[in-house]
């Protein structure tokens, strides 16, 4: 009937490139690296302040509500799967009892 063919690899013909030479090299010591100088913290005062701007704070009020908006619908479309779905598993299990105690009542 049915036979697997095994496909046949081709016999090596030779070597597509000479074998590299490995010539031998000198280590030559380098200099010593000093270690960096530490550098002195920075003052609290010194540190920049975040302010925000009217047209930041609404960006980010805008943002954020979009992102709740997003999870919010993910996730009550999930939940509504899990409904759906849980239903429709109690409806194919009530057929399939009324079919099985009807069979028997015959």
């Amino acid at each position: 009937m049915i036979r697997p063919k095994i496909p046949v690899n081709p016999t090596p013909t030779g070597y597509t490139m000479p074998p590299a030479v490995i010539q031998p090299t000198s280590i030559t010591p380098g200099s010593p690296v000093p270690p960096p100088a530490p550098m002195a913290p920075v003052p609290a005062s010194a540190r920049p302040t975040v302010q925000l701007t009217p047209g930041a704070v609404l960006a980010l009020l805008g943002g954020g509500t979009a992102v709740v908006l997003v999870v919010g619908a993910v996730l009550v479309s999930m939940l509504l799967a899990v409904a759906i779905t849980g239903a429709s598993v109690a409806v194919c299990a009530l057929v399939t009892r009324s079919i099985l105690t009807s069979d028997t009542r015959r």
